[in-house]
């Protein structure tokens, strides 16, 4: 596996593989890897003849309140994992190599309606870096195809939106969740349970099992969703939001849907703050 920083080098990977007709497929990170990243790369891999992973910790998708210096940066680890997974390039860029005029100054993306509620609500400005940074490595990469993990499933209806909205010409593939023996979501915040939190932790998706099974049998979507606030409240979480939404678009479904729609957790555990979905249908 070839690792680059710059643009010149990253440009001449892809040129060289498109020169022999062959597809390339991204999967972009902010690095600390772990199981649920690595099925991201087999699932490019399955799709594109060449696989582009990019490892970059993006300062402007952090809030005032959450600290970019402090997030995990494992570079040596991560392209250990990457190479053993079948990535043929890891791009790790410098800040000012994707800011050329700094975070603050550069051109920012904004997906109006889907961003404005849940995690968008919560961390105001988040989804706007997230755009920003992922249209950047479309045009940096150009790739065939990119892969986003389910887990992260606004995100992904955000990046889904603005290809659409800007017509990229890139296909997006939505990898689903992975997660550990106990249900509990792959993510690299699990690190920072403790073992009596870590314990706890599976509850959410539980949670969103029984709201599921709950929906499907009749019961009203509102009463489900105090129910399931209110049970984790009651385990010990501090929830941010636990709602049943439409899959499409996460907007509120009417009284008595039952199709498309998808159930969407965030919620603080100790110092820990998880995010976990699942999908009705």
């Amino acid at each position: 596996m070839q690792t680059v920083q710059d643009v010149p080098a990253l440009r001449a990977a892809v040129r060289g593989w498109r020169a022999q007709g062959q597809t390339v497929g991204l999967v972009p990170t902010m690095g600390n890897l772990h199981a649920g990243h690595h099925s991201l790369i087999k699932l490019a891999r399955a799709r594109a003849d060449r696989v582009v992973a990019s490892v970059f910790v993006n300062p402007t998708q952090f809030g005032p309140n959450e600290d970019f210096e402090r997030y995990p940066r494992t570079l040596a680890q991560d392209q250990a994992g990457l190479a053993e997974h079948g990535c043929d390039l890891l791009f790790a860029p410098e800040v000012a190599t994707m800011y050329p005029f700094g975070a603050a100054h550069g051109v920012s993306i904004h997906v109006p309606q889907v961003t404005d509620t849940l995690e968008g609500a919560h961390r105001p400005g988040h989804f706007d870096g997230v755009a920003t940074v992922v249209c950047k490595l479309f045009n940096l990469v150009q790739p065939d195809l990119a892969v986003f993990g389910q887990k992260d499933y606004q995100q992904l209806k955000v990046i889904e939106r603005m290809v659409r909205d800007l017509s990229l010409p890139v296909k997006v593939l939505a990898a689903p969740t992975q997660r550990a023996d106990d249900g509990l979501a792959l993510s690299s915040r699990n690190q920072y349970l403790s073992a009596a939190e870590r314990a706890l932790a599976p509850q959410i998706h539980a949670t969103l099992v029984q709201m599921r099974e709950l929906v499907g049998k009749g019961h009203a979507r509102r009463i489900v969703e105090e129910a399931a606030h209110s049970k984790l409240e009651r385990a010990g979480f501090v929830p941010d939001y636990v709602v049943i939404r439409r899959a499409e678009d996460l907007s509120e479904p009417a009284d008595g849907e039952r199709e498309g729609l998808v159930a969407l957790v965030a919620a603080r555990l100790g110092a820990t703050r998880l995010i976990d979905n699942l999908p009705f249908d």
